[in-house]
């Protein structure tokens, strides 16, 4: 879980530069404010599309790694 809630830090930091809403970013992601929350909860990962709409939304980029 831990993963998870590391994850959800990278999103709220991301959000937390564009220096926007919870509320505006899902305007952005055409979503509820309710989904950016649970989103940055980290109780869940989200989908590579939520990834990149969350992305698209703060003007930030997914880099994806698998490392071993």
């Amino acid at each position: 879980m831990e993963d998870g809630f590391q994850f959800a830090r990278e999103l709220m930091q991301a959000r937390i530069r564009s220096k926007l809403t919870q509320q505006q970013i899902a305007e952005k992601m055409g979503t509820t404010q309710s989904t950016v929350a649970r989103l940055e909860s980290g109780g869940t990962m989200p989908s590579l599309r939520s990834l990149y709409r969350y992305a698209e939304a703060t003007g930030s980029k997914v880099r994806i790694s698998l490392e071993s």
